[in-house]
């Protein structure tokens, strides 16, 4: 049995980083090239921005959860691995430091909730704790995500 605050995992790509903010940094010739597979770009996550208020989000959470970041990287671009932990060094500092998870099988951790946008993917669908869909009618923003946690 586990003792002290409850596990919240929080995916990266559309609940915390803004994808978009990444592919509108791509010269015209890139876009192109990748079009629809713009996760392959190399070094396109250390491109991208925090969404607004996610960063801020995070910290209230980390007040009341042991929180993480479990987040899925394309098996074919090796710099999106290390981005992804440049990117949470950045912008969470000491509330990301050792607290990334990478993994196609999100369902492997043990945890009380899981903050995903895409809750079929990736073993989302088969987490045995509470999954709550960024980006949902219920939970389209942080706000309302803080809400029903905090």
């Amino acid at each position: 049995m586990r003792y002290g605050p409850k596990i919240v995992y929080v995916d990266l790509d559309g609940v915390v980083v803004d994808f978009q903010s990444g592919i509108d940094q791509l010269d015209e010739q890139t876009k192109k090239i990748f079009e629809g597979q713009y996760d392959d770009v190399p070094n396109i996550y250390s491109r991208m921005e925090p969404i607004a208020g996610a960063v801020d989000a995070v910290k209230k959470l980390a007040t009341k959860y042991d929180v993480y970041f479990l987040s899925t990287a394309p098996w074919g671009n090796p710099s999106a691995w290390s981005d992804k932990v440049n990117w949470v060094s950045q912008y969470l500092g000491e509330y990301g430091y050792k607290r990334l998870i990478l993994s196609h099988h999100k369902n492997l951790n043990n945890g009380h909730y899981l903050i995903d946008d895409r809750p079929r993917s990736n073993g989302a669908d088969n987490f045995e704790g509470k999954v709550i869909n960024f980006g949902s009618d219920d939970f389209p923003n942080w706000d309302k995500v803080l809400a029903k946690l905090l």
